[in-house]
C-alpha cells in the first residue's frame, strides 16, 4: 500500500509541475482578446436610411454590429464590457484581414477600410492601438495580451523566427514528455496494485489449502494423534 501511495504522490507532483509549466507560456495556450475602446466615423455611405448600420468583420470570423454608432463626428467610447464585445481574438502572432463596414440595402456593403490587423500593432505598454483612414473613421482598440504576442512577432521579424519556433516545439516536447510520464506512472501504479491483489489472493488460497487439509485429517482420524496405538 505504501508503494502505491508513493506512486500516486509522484503522479500528482508531475501534474502540478505541468500546470506550472503551462502558466509560464500564456501566449501559447490562450488567445489575446481585442476590444473596441472608441470609434468616430466621419461619413456615411447609405443615403436611404438616416442612421447607418456599422459593423466590424474579420475574414473567417464573426460580424460584430456596433449598435451605438449612428452619427458622424461623434466619438463613441466603450468599456470593453458591452454585450457585443470582444471584436476578435488572436490565437497566435498571425495577422487577420479585418475592416469596418456599413450595411447596404440595395447593393454590397460599403467599406470604411480593410487592413491587416496584427498583434504587433499593439506596441504601447497599455495594450492600445489606433487605426484610421482619412475622411472615413478613427478607432482605438485594446488588447493587453497582444503586447506579448507583438513582442514575439517583432523578434521573429528581426531574425529570431527560428528561436520562436524552437521555443514552441520545446514546449510541445516538454508537455508530451510530461503526459507520457503521467501515463507510465499510472500504468506502474495499476501494475503494483494488481501485483498486491494477486499476492493477497495467492496467500488466501494457500491458507485455504491448509484449512482443507486439516479438515480431511480430522475426518479420517489421521491427525497427529490419530496414528498413535
Amino acid at each position: 500500500m505504501s508503494m502505491l501511495c508513493r506512486v500516486e504522490s509522484r503522479v500528482w507532483l508531475v501534474l502540478f509541475s505541468c500546470l506550472i509549466l503551462l502558466s509560464w507560456f500564456p501566449g501559447f495556450i490562450s488567445s489575446a482578446i481585442v476590444t473596441l475602446d472608441s470609434i468616430e466615423i466621419f461619413k456615411t455611405h447609405e443615403w436611404i436610411r438616416a442612421e447607418p448600420t456599422v459593423y466590424f468583420f474579420c475574414k473567417e470570423g464573426n460580424k460584430t454590429v456596433l449598435p451605438d454608432v449612428k452619427k458622424t463626428h461623434v466619438k463613441y467610447s466603450f468599456k470593453g464590457e458591452e454585450s457585443w464585445q470582444p471584436l476578435t481574438e488572436f490565437p497566435n502572432i498571425k495577422c487577420k484581414r479585418c475592416g469596418f463596414y456599413e450595411q447596404d440595402i440595395l447593393k454590397s456593403d460599403d467599406v470604411f477600410d480593410e487592413w491587416e490587423f496584427c498583434p504587433s500593432d499593439f506596441t504601447d505598454s497599455d495594450g492600445k492601438a489606433t487605426h484610421s483612414k482619412d475622411n472615413e473613421f478613427k478607432a482605438t482598440f485594446s488588447c493587453p495580451d497582444c503586447v506579448h504576442l507583438g513582442s514575439v512577432d517583432s523578434k521573429n521579424s528581426s531574425g529570431s523566427h527560428k528561436g520562436g519556433k524552437g521555443m514552441h516545439w520545446a514546449l510541445i516536447i516538454t508537455i508530451s514528455a510530461l503526459v507520457s510520464t503521467i501515463f507510465i506512472l499510472g500504468l506502474l501504479a495499476a501494475y503494483k496494485y494488481w501485483q498486491k491483489r494477486r499476492r493477497e489472493q495467492d496467500h488466501a488460497r494457500f491458507l485455504k489449502l491448509f484449512e482443507d487439509g486439516d479438515d480431511i485429517e480430522d475426518e479420517f482420524g489421521i491427525g497427529p494423534l490419530g496414528g498413535v496405538i
